[in-house]
């Protein structure tokens, strides 16, 4: 059982920074790969990044280059920091615990409750 919580959220303009973070409950963090998805309005939920068990990172063509995806097993954190963010970054982003089987990030059933967003000028 994990529990997810993520933080760092905000207002941000265009090409400014933020650090997600997802703290996770339960003693089974180091054992999930993690995932961070995104949803803007009117989108289905989409997966940008995933890093497995052992610190390996995949990351969506939309966001290479420009996020960086970590985890700190000893205290149960994962973070997302996001650097010249754009306009269509604007979305509430949600961390997941899962799987990773073939080079493909498998969603668990362990959600956090999102962070909202938003690259404005």
């Amino acid at each position: 059982q994990v529990q997810l919580v993520e933080s760092g959220g905000g207002l941000v303009q265009p090409g400014g920074s933020l650090r997600l973070s997802c703290a996770a409950s339960g003693s089974a963090f180091s054992g999930h790969a993690i995932a961070w998805y995104r949803q803007r309005p009117g989108d289905a939920r989409e997966v940008i990044s995933f890093i497995t068990r052992d610190g390996s990172t995949n990351y969506a063509d939309s966001v290479k280059g420009r996020f960086t995806l970590s985890r700190d097993n000893a205290k149960g954190m994962a973070y997302l920091q996001m650097n010249n963010l754009r306009f269509e970054d604007t979305a509430v982003y949600y961390c997941n615990a899962g799987a990773v089987f073939s080079g493909e990030y498998y969603s668990g059933g362990y959600w956090g409750q999102g962070t909202q967003v938003t690259v404005s000028s």
